[in-house]
């Protein structure tokens, strides 16, 4: 989409803090050079394509992602939020809350997933 539309690619990884009790705050279980890696190959393949990309890192709470996503998708003026789908299926989906179902309803621009 970015090579055909002369576009730009922002890769958002979204670090969920897991909360841990009512007063001792939250923890990351993400090892933070493995996520930076992750970001920064997926850079790295955009501009090799000849895609200008950039890569963030951003925490939130568990169960907030979504909002991070469109509320990021909202900062940079994205024409359109991709993302990827565990594809735990709809059932599990029903009971968990995807994410990927959450940023669907909560975003005002087009969603693509990809399995």
């Amino acid at each position: 989409l970015a090579q055909l539309s002369g576009g730009e690619v922002r890769v958002l990884h979204v670090r969920e803090l897991q909360p841990v009790g009512k007063f001792a705050g939250a923890i990351d279980t993400e090892d933070t050079e493995e996520v930076q890696q992750a970001v920064d190959a997926a850079v790295d393949q955009f501009s090799r394509a000849g895609i200008k990309a950039h890569g963030e890192i951003r925490r939130t709470l568990y169960g907030y992602a979504a909002r991070e996503i469109v509320s990021s998708a909202a900062e940079h003026k994205a024409g359109v939020i991709v993302m990827g789908s565990k594809g735990h299926g709809d059932l599990v989906g029903l009971l968990l809350g995807s994410t990927a179902h959450k940023v669907i309803h909560l975003a005002d621009r087009p969603v693509l997933v990809v399995r």
